[in-house]
């Protein structure tokens, strides 16, 4: 089973999206700086995930939501969240 997920950094409201088979170790990850290009913007915050049954879907998935119509999705949920 994978996962793909979106992070949001808490001290700029930028998002991050991933795949991975652990969320919680993967957003541990971002939040210790292991990775170069969410290291900047810590800490993160868990956002959504999707459960896909296989990498090949996963991967489709986060490559759709990194384009411009899935950041504009992005968008819409959060503006849609009580999360502020």
């Amino acid at each position: 089973m994978m996962y793909v997920y979106v992070i949001r950094s808490e001290k700029y409201g930028r998002f991050y999206v991933g795949i991975s088979e652990d969320v919680d170790r993967r957003l541990a990850e971002h939040n210790a700086g292991h990775t170069f290009s969410t290291k900047g913007y810590r800490p993160w915050q868990l956002f959504f995930v999707e459960t896909v049954s296989d990498r090949a879907k996963a991967r489709a998935r986060e490559k759709y939501l990194k384009s411009g119509v899935g950041k504009e999705y992005i968008k819409r949920l959060w503006s849609g969240s009580s999360a502020g």
